[in-house]
């Protein structure tokens, strides 16, 4: 049991020396980090200065540069709490029907005399009246050709229903989403605010957000680091929506009279200034796959954008049909620009131009690259927690985990003496490990993170604890020293797994079932119990053999 080869010695020390080696930079917090973030600018092609060269050789590159993030809590940040809209996600599915429904009835005009939607209509349904029907069964023949352009729905939980119900009243078809749609689409509306919004912040190179769904329609987003729950939600942005409509005409009432399936949207370049557009927009930004800040022909501040095939396709058949006519871009319900047709446009290539800045340029830019929020988003909650209060946190907590490291170390030397120091430095490894592979995964260290580790600190020595309890135990019974200490290992290993197998499941089970803090409590944890079992069973067992084959005592005092 005390009989070590030099491979197991050698793979020991080696597993010992790479997690201190990850855990080092963890010591040099600061320059590591502006190491880091200068390398990673520098990546992106800018061009190297000298102050950023500077910063990016203050930590050697052969060494590791993984550091354990700090979290909101210690080192401050921005915290929001959004709402998503998803109402207006199923007023707009809903409209989005109309063309459909107007063109596929437009060839049975001999049967419904024409049709007209009711602007005044609730907003949960779609109301199309027949103007002139040709017969009394004119009503069901419409509703029937109106259900053939349903679609069965493709989600668990509307398996074998459709997207709309369609029914009658009196001469008018009434349209409305089906629950399971409803359900289908709140479900999409929220997964697509979520990744949308992951992809704004990190695009923006922040570390370690944590962006979850809280509730049927609400968000929560932390962001360490970030200055201000301002900059936070300028970062996210608006909507970035990006819709191209026919323009119908020009006027500077804004309470202009519009007809069904019309919108009026202001200029915005020119105060007072409004558009009367269709309101079904013939591309969207669903079909945008590219945007980047780039400068107009003039040398003023614009973005390029790009659609993919099939927004290139619309897009190239609306100009070749509609040469002359003037084509809005609209984002955020305000019209950037309301070109003429001059001429084909083929490619699905094009330019934003408008009133921007450099920076606005490159705002829009990342929004519409990270793609379109589906809805509106209201911010209920937002707190900004200042650097200083992190200080804070990070002080206690290094205080906490100080005290308790050295009481740890006196009670194991005044308990176990020579014993209890090999203990102590088995310790001091430990914590080093855990620090190296909280490292290594990226992990974030918040306030119960460090709990965490306290209470792997206490916990740490217990293996030990019970092995030197059992060398004592055969020590009293008369046995030798070599022999009291292999039958110490042997008669507690079953106790030491046991014990700490159970403590891991309950890890495990804060991980899988909470979010959160309580999740970086259960990652510091776990970690710490797998790193104090190799420590108390390889590593003290390992000094304590070297111990013995060098001095070879006759006696041993535990």
């Amino acid at each position: 049991m005390l009989q070590f080869s030099f491979s197991k010695k050698l793979l020991i020390w080696a597993v010992c020396a790479i997690g201190i080696m990850m855990a080092a930079p963890n010591a040099f917090y600061t320059q590591v980090e502006q190491s880091n973030d200068a390398e990673a600018i520098l990546e992106t092609g800018v061009p190297a200065t000298p102050e950023l060269t500077a910063q990016a050789e203050q930590w050697p590159s052969f060494l590791p540069s993984s550091l354990v993030n700090l979290g909101l809590d210690l080192r401050g940040g921005a915290h929001l709490l959004a709402e998503v809209h998803v109402e207006d996600v199923l007023v707009e599915r809903l409209d989005g029907y109309w063309p459909q429904i107007r063109n596929r009835l437009r060839t049975e005009r001999a049967m419904t005399g024409g049709i007209v939607s009711d602007r005044n209509a609730p907003s949960d349904q779609l109301r199309i009246r027949l103007k002139a029907p040709s017969d009394p069964e004119a009503i069901t023949r419409a509703v029937a050709m109106v259900r053939e352009l349903a679609s069965p729905i493709v989600s668990l939980t509307g398996v074998g229903s459709n997207d709309i119900d369609v029914s009658s009243e009196g001469d008018v078809i009434v349209v409305r989403l089906s629950e399971a749609e409803i359900i289908a689409t709140n479900q999409r509306t929220m997964d697509q605010s979520l990744e949308i919004i992951r992809r704004r912040v990190d695009e923006a190179g922040t570390r370690e957000p944590t962006i979850q769904r809280q509730g049927d329609r609400r968000i929560l987003i932390q962001v360490p680091g970030i200055g201000s729950a301002e900059e936070l939600k300028e970062l996210i942005g608006k909507t970035a929506k990006l819709t191209f409509h026919p323009v119908l005409g020009r006027t500077g009432d804004d309470q202009a009279l519009l007809q069904p399936r019309q919108i009026l949207l202001p200029d915005v370049n020119q105060e007072g200034l409004f558009y009367i557009l269709e309101k079904t927009p013939t591309i969207t930004g669903d079909h945008l796959v590219d945007a980047q800040a780039a400068f107009d022909q003039n040398n003023q501040a614009a973005v390029n954008f790009r659609l993919n095939p099939t927004g290139g396709r619309i897009f190239g058949e609306y100009t070749a049909n509609n040469i002359g006519s003037a084509f809005a871009i609209v984002l955020d319900d305000e019209v950037l620009s309301a070109p003429t047709i001059q001429s084909h446009i083929p490619g699905g290539s094009g330019i934003i131009t408008g009133q921007f800045n450099i920076e606005e340029t490159t705002s829009l830019a990342i929004q519409l690259r990270a793609g379109a929020l589906p809805a509106k988003v209201t911010y209920l909650e937002e707190r900004t927690i200042g650097p200083e209060l992190g200080q804070d946190s990070i002080d206690a907590g290094t205080l906490a985990c100080i005290v308790a490291f050295i009481a740890v170390l006196v009670f194991m030397i005044l308990s176990y003496g020579l014993f209890g120091l090999f203990a102590n430095i088995a310790l001091i490894i430990n914590v080093g490990m855990i620090f190296g592979l909280l490292s290594l995964i990226g992990a974030t260290l918040t306030l119960p993170g460090i709990a965490g580790i306290v209470l792997t600190i206490g916990m740490a020595v217990d293996a030990n604890v019970l092995v030197f309890e059992r060398i004592r135990e055969e020590i009293r019974a008369k046995k030798a020293a070599v022999r009291s200490i292999e039958l110490g290992y042997e008669r507690a290993f079953s106790a030491i797994i046991d014990a700490n197998i159970t403590t891991l499941i309950a890890a495990v089970i804060l991980f899988v079932m909470g979010s959160g803090p309580v999740r970086g409590f259960a990652i510091t944890l776990g970690l710490g119990i797998i790193t104090s079992v190799f420590t108390a069973i390889w590593v003290t067992r390992l000094l304590i053999s070297i111990y013995m084959q060098r001095r070879r005592p006759k006696t041993i005092e535990v």
